[in-house]
């Protein structure tokens, strides 16, 4: 056989960054030391919901999920000696992005760097945000004008730079089929040409340049097969939009880009040592097919289920990585799916699928449509109540949760709180003190910088009218101001947005059939009513704080109301006070918290405690959410009633406990109720 010349490798990234911008330069530094060849970096929810570090929704929230970028001395630090024209960054951000990529902008420039070859990429997607991350600040319309000015601008100023990659990955956290994951992603593509198209700023001539800088972000499942099928299906479609709607002739241009996450919603708190082969099959799904191969791939950490990924265990998924690309024969060979009638026949049915729903949502007037009408979240959390339903009932089996569940001893996790890397609670102070010197400094020697007073009326003005907003936030950027005020200054003329719940209007996923035990639950949830002669037990459920992952906390409403409760669910984002005067003027009779980005800590007790100085000792308090031993040990000793992780994933069993917690608080008899 003659030689042929090996394929280069994808791009291999880590997700990382964390406590402050000093920290996760080292981090980074090390990890490029090591052969990661491109930067992916993870901003803290404060940052990513435009709030600085001392506003009161920020509280408990910051540093943890990633790092905290107030202003430009933070972005400064975070890539201080990384040469920035020679970097590949990708940055995981959305309702911010303009603002982070003109301080990325601003410190390149600072470098010396000629901007007109930096690369990398904006995650920039705002309608998964609205479906199922939850770091969404303003309505839907504003939303997409900041995204389209971000990718006219960088079209003339940054051709090398991906303005916005659209981001199926949540999506299938969130529940979505992978037609689904194809259907809302090609319609938000949609959703932004067209609005490129249409808004005059970038000439018909030059739209094949604006769909080449367009990329994707997936989510790779432990289905291999259905997932590598879905990408050629990705490919095939966005070939046939890109071509069709948008007259592009040139192949190149209309190539589907993609970068992938492999599935962290599938790693397991119990037995957590089989998360390295579901990484490597997800990873596979995603390398083994030459004609739909991934550009960049991120795995994530065999312990995320447990907490924050250590430097150890990120290197560990990086050489995950590098055994295939460079001891594996992968790249030396063309696509070895090509001609399979298996493959080919997967394939054209999700097409067709896609297809269908893709023109359903177009009937509807558009992605943005379908996210205001509630249509596309209700979808969503249908179909991952119908996925939680099979899980407990062992029609799909998860090794070592329903399944193989003895296991021996686990050396990897034998001190759990060694396990997983811990974020210092006096950070949050520190970038706080970090922060109020810098706006008392920023005017003076050696930042010097002009008041950002007039930058932000600048900002405003532009917003008002119809001028690109980047030029103006660049300004913002070089007056030293903060995340919360540029986001604050556009919070005022575009308002803020809450996104449907799809609560209410999901379907039944688990009927009560006499014998069942949602049917056993649904009698203890009446018996309770009546013991305590109130028409219909209430259950509040909160998300307190910035974590938007939203997906547990609906789930357990969903459930929940199936079995009798009134729920009241009002979404995410709310201040631990917030939840404690629902709780009191709805007069519920529990009171579930979900979290999962760490700030569990501060926030639930603090919620225990405002029940106790109003009186309502006899409402329980129950924590949901990635919540380490020690921590889940401390939350019971304040006094929360119980606490549910990932490995309990029994949705009725966990709602009969919270009718037992009721029960007890109010001091009635335990109640055995028949099969």
């Amino acid at each position: 056989m003659t030689e042929r010349q090996k394929d280069r490798p994808w791009l291999m990234r880590t997700y990382a960054g964390h406590s402050t911008a000093e920290a996760s330069n080292e981090l980074y530094r090390r990890n490029l030391a090591k052969g990661q060849t491109g930067l992916s970096v993870a901003f803290d929810l404060p940052t990513q919901t435009g709030y600085d570090s001392d506003h009161i929704l920020a509280r408990g929230e910051v540093g943890r999920v990633g790092v905290p970028v107030a202003h430009l001395g933070d972005m400064r630090r975070l890539f201080q000696d990384i040469p920035l024209e020679q970097m590949n960054t990708s940055m995981t951000i959305n309702a911010t992005a303009m603002w982070l990529l003109a301080l990325y902008q601003v410190v390149a420039e600072e470098q010396g760097a000629d901007i007109t070859k930096l690369q990398g990429t904006t995650q920039n997607d705002i309608v998964k945000e609205y479906l199922s991350r939850g770091t969404h600040v303003f309505p839907p319309g504003p939303s997409l004008r900041l995204t389209t000015d971000m990718i006219a601008y960088t079209v003339s100023h940054i051709p090398k730079w991906n303005p916005i990659n659209i981001c199926s990955y949540h999506l299938q956290e969130a529940g979505a089929t992978p037609v689904q994951e194809i259907a809302y992603a090609m319609s938000t593509a949609i959703a932004v040409l067209d609005a490129v198209r249409d808004s005059g700023q970038v000439p018909q001539e030059r739209m094949g340049d604006v769909v080449a800088r367009i990329s994707f972000f997936v989510n790779a499942g432990v289905r291999f097969i259905e997932e590598m099928c879905k990408m050629r299906a990705f490919g095939r479609i966005w070939d046939k939009v890109t071509r069709e709607r948008y007259g592009i002739e040139n192949p190149k241009q209309r190539r589907f880009r993609y970068g992938v996450q492999v599935n962290s919603l599938g790693l397991t708190e119990a037995q957590p040592e089989n998360n390295v082969q579901r990484i490597v099959l997800e990873m596979l799904a995603v390398t083994l097919s030459k004609d739909a191969r991934a550009r960049a791939v991120q795995l994530p950490a065999w312990n995320e289920a447990l907490g924050l990924p250590r430097p150890w265990d990120q290197q560990w998924s990086l050489r995950i990585q590098q055994v295939l690309a460079y001891e594996s024969d992968l790249l030396e060979y063309e696509d070895i799916f090509e001609g399979s009638k298996v493959i080919e026949a997967k394939v054209d049915q999700l097409v067709g699928d896609a297809l269908a729903e893709i023109d359903r949502i177009q009937e509807m007037g558009g992605a943005m449509a379908a996210v205001e009408s509630g249509y596309l979240k209700s979808q969503l959390v249908s179909s991952h109540a119908e996925r939680r339903a099979r899980i407990e009932s062992g029609e799909e089996k998860i090794i070592g949760v329903n399944a193989f569940e003895g296991t021996e001893p686990n050396p990897l996790t034998a001190d759990l709180d060694t396990a997983i890397q811990t974020v210092d609670p006096a950070v949050e102070a520190q970038v706080i003190a970090s922060l109020q010197n810098w706006r008392d400094t920023r005017y003076q020697p050696p930042f010097n910088h002009p008041r950002p007073c007039k930058a932000l009326e600048r900002l405003k003005e532009a917003a008002k009218g119809t001028d690109n907003l980047m030029e103006a936030t660049l300004e913002c950027a070089r007056a030293g101001v903060t995340t919360g005020e540029w986001a604050g200054a556009l919070r005022e003329v575009f308002g803020e947005f809450r996104a449907p719940t799809g609560v209410s209007s999901a379907p039944v996923a688990v009927t009560a059939e006499p014998g069942s035990a949602l049917a056993e639950v649904r009698a203890k949830v009446d018996a309770t009513a009546r013991d305590l002669g109130v028409g219909k037990l209430r259950f509040l459920v909160g998300k307190p704080g910035l974590d938007g992952h939203s997906n547990g906390a609906e789930q357990i409403a969903v459930r929940a109301r199936d079995a009798g409760f009134e729920v009241v669910y009002q979404g995410i984002r709310l201040t631990p006070e917030q939840i404690v005067d629902a709780a009191l003027a709805e007069d519920v009779h529990a009171v579930g918290l979900s979290i999962l980005s760490g700030s569990h800590a501060q926030l639930v007790p603090d919620v225990l405690q405002r029940l106790r100085v109003a009186g309502a000792t006899d409402i329980p308090v129950i924590a949901g959410g990635i919540i380490p031993n020690g921590d889940a040990e401390q939350l019971r000793a304040a006094g929360v009633a119980a606490v549910f992780t990932p490995k309990d994933f029994d949705i009725t069993g966990i709602i009969g406990r919270i009718v037992d917690e009721i029960r007890k608080a109010n001091k009635l008899d335990p109640l055995e109720v028949p099969a």
